[in-house]
């Protein structure tokens, strides 16, 4: 063993010299590189709470300065505010007001969709944006409510109480909701757990919004047709069943009005795609809709002839909600998963809206800040009457295409609230039901993403089948059963891929010195007598097995293919670029490979190994002990030069001997 271990050695050596020349210094990988533990776990924790180093530079200020930066950090509006002028204002102004006129038949709209009080919201369009004004770092997002989270919490919370049964302890237990989602947003904000909403992959929340839109789309019939009753579930039979079977509340009247609504809602979108400068008039048709809607019903009297109406509003800013909030054991469980099911898809979305307008202004937003702006408002909505709010992608977009420039525009939106609130409010009493859900209907559509679903199908099926369990999930059952079952599943493939990564054999490209998968390049020529495999995954306890029976099935075959044309199998190099780590049971695959193929007479070599790895692999003894140094080596091209030069050298021995 010693006489072999010596050989291994000059053959480094003289692998060293070929490639550098004699005299010349070989590249080596650092073996020797170590870090104390706590340098590991904070560098860890680092990379894992702080991607994106936000507070990097502090460190060289001096205390006051370094104090302020952070203070800026959480609190954005004294970074921008400073620099606020006039120019900037009137930018903001005419957003803030183009928005306001959305906000308002969509504040009624959802609270109507949530079975609220419409009073409420306007509420909810009057505190929170004053809020993420300050705590918010996106420019371009515009605060309020959404429509899927709103038949998200009906649907969960009238699994408790209905607004029928007990309108009181409805709105409590929706307050209460709003209270535990801003817990539950702030404290994944302050911990930098973002991660967690990164479980809602693009295509479950493409599948989970198409399908809450179609089931809104139907629940609308109710307001479209005149009912005056309907089911509280939302799957699509219930639905289509209720619709059935209280035909003989239809009203011809209602029907009518909502499709002349509904023709002119479609047309002005149609006109916004045509001439893309002419957006507002999209932007201000929900507000039209309303304001002609109650023209139309006060005069022809419409609650009495068919065309019900929203009902009295009253005046005033909102009222506080403190003491309304229930913290009673029987409802607890309620308000909390309302409040975190909801909070999480409230996340993605607003986080969403608000980094695809950013990368269209070339600008960045911090989404664990953003999580902060979310919980902070909807705590401070709880305590006012308001439910939960976030950033819609439909007055989003209407605030982006109107030129705002900074958070100001929510604070504009919000002045127009208040206003309204003041003295405005008691007027939209004659808003004709028909016209929010005309409103609605329109909203909705684009949210089924026909293109998407096509586009997924083409690409990536099992993305396709994710996004259809959302989907179906959701039309057929329940919000929760189809976000559940499709997030579900998207761990189950992630769970796949770590517990069975990708491996491929690795050979030349003629004229280069790259080596890439043989499949992907069928040029590509291996190497007579030697086996380059890439492991492109950490090896974990997961892995390892998987990882073991993979490659030695990778020599099996390799040996096989070279009894065919002569060449027996004396090396494998094992390319570990791309394993960014390795844990205890990794490293007992590797020193179970390495004594299966050395009872065969085979050879491992390594490359490229990273220091996380190294570090394992030293501090195991498996490098030093097992493998031997002199075979790690820096590229896949000094590894094969050294082994084809021990091969040489073999070969030369054999034959003196002979």
């Amino acid at each position: 063993m010693g006489t072999e271990a010596g050989d291994h050695h000059r053959l480094r050596a003289l692998s060293a010299r070929h490639l550098h020349g004699v005299g010349g210094a070989a590249a080596e990988v650092n073996l020797s590189a170590r870090r104390p533990f706590a340098e590991k776990v904070w560098s860890d924790l680092a990379e894992t709470l702080f991607p994106d180093d936000p507070f990097r530079g502090f460190g060289a200020l001096p205390p006051a300065k370094r104090a302020l930066g952070t203070l800026k950090y959480f609190v954005p509006v004294l970074d921008w505010a400073p620099r606020y002028g006039l120019a900037k204002f009137k930018y903001d102004l005419l957003a803030g007001v183009t928005i306001a006129s959305l906000a308002i038949p969509q504040g009624i709209s959802y609270a109507r969709l949530a079975n609220l009080p419409p009073i409420i919201g306007l509420y909810s369009s009057f505190v929170p944006p004053l809020l993420y004004a300050v705590f918010g770092s996106s420019n371009n997002l515009a605060v309020g409510t959404v429509a899927a989270a709103s038949l998200l919490l009906a649907s969960t919370i009238e699994t408790e109480v209905t607004a029928e049964e007990n309108p009181e302890l409805y709105l409590q237990l929706f307050y209460t909701a709003a209270f535990f989602t801003g817990l539950f947003q702030t404290a994944l904000g302050v911990f930098r757990l973002g991660l967690i909403v990164d479980f809602l992959s693009r295509s479950t929340i493409t599948g989970f919004m198409g399908g809450t839109a179609m089931i809104i789309i139907l629940q609308q019939l109710k307001g479209l047709l005149g009912m005056r009753h309907f089911t509280t579930k939302t799957d699509i039979i219930s639905v289509l069943h209720s619709v059935y079977h209280y035909r003989h509340e239809w009203k011809w009247q209602s029907a009518v009005l909502g499709i002349c609504f509904l023709l002119f809602l479609l047309s002005s979108k149609h006109l916004r795609k045509k001439l893309p400068k002419l957006f507002w008039v999209s932007a201000i048709a929900p507000f039209m809709v309303v304001v002609i809607g109650g023209v139309f019903a006060f005069l022809v009297k419409g609650d009495e002839h068919g065309i019900p109406i929203v009902g009295n509003l009253k005046k005033g800013l909102n009222p506080l909600s403190i003491s309304q909030l229930t913290f009673q054991s029987r409802h607890m469980k309620t308000a909390v998963k309302a409040g975190l099911l909801s909070g999480i898809l409230a996340l993605a979305e607003g986080i969403a809206v608000g980094r695809s307008l950013a990368m269209v202004k070339n600008e960045q937003i911090d989404g664990n800040k953003e999580m902060i702006a979310f919980g902070i408002m909807n705590i401070a909505g709880s305590f006012t009457s308001c439910y939960l709010t976030t950033g819609p992608f439909s007055k989003s977009a209407v605030n982006f295409h109107a030129g705002c420039k900074t958070p100001m525009s929510n604070v504009v939106m919000s002045v127009c609230i208040m206003l309204v609130l003041l003295f405005l409010a008691p007027l939209f009493k004659y808003t004709p039901l028909v016209a929010l859900s005309s409103i609605i209907v329109v909203a909705m559509i684009g949210l089924i993403k026909v293109k998407e679903f096509c586009h997924l199908y083409k690409v990536d099926k099992f993305d396709f089948c994710i996004c259809m369990v959302a989907f179906l999930g959701v039309v057929f059952f329940t919000m929760v059963t189809g976000l559940s079952a499709s997030v579900g599943l998207s761990v189950v493939r992630a769970l796949l891929y770590v517990a069975r990564p990708t491996t491929c054999k690795l050979g030349s490209i003629a004229g280069s010195e790259t080596f890439r998968d043989v499949k992907q390049y069928p040029q590509a020529k291996s190497v007579p007598g030697i086996l380059v495999l890439q492991l492109g995954s950490p090896i974990y306890f997961v892995n390892a097995g998987y990882l073991r029976e993979r490659i030695l099935r990778w020599v099996d075959d390799e040996e096989d293919l070279g009894k065919g044309i002569g060449h027996d199998l004396q090396y494998v190099i094992l390319d570990l670029g791309g394993v960014t780590s390795v844990d205890n049971s990794g490293v007992g695959m590797l020193l179970e490979v390495h004594k299966s193929l050395e009872r065969r007479g085979i050879t491992i070599a390594l490359t490229n190994p990273r220091l996380e790895v190294t570090e394992k692999l030293v501090q195991s003894g498996y490098i030093r002990d097992v493998l031997g140094e002199e075979w790690v080596f820096l590229t896949v091209k000094d590894a094969i030069t050294a082994c084809r030069y021990a091969l040489q050298m073999s070969r030369s021995k054999g034959e003196d001997e002979v």
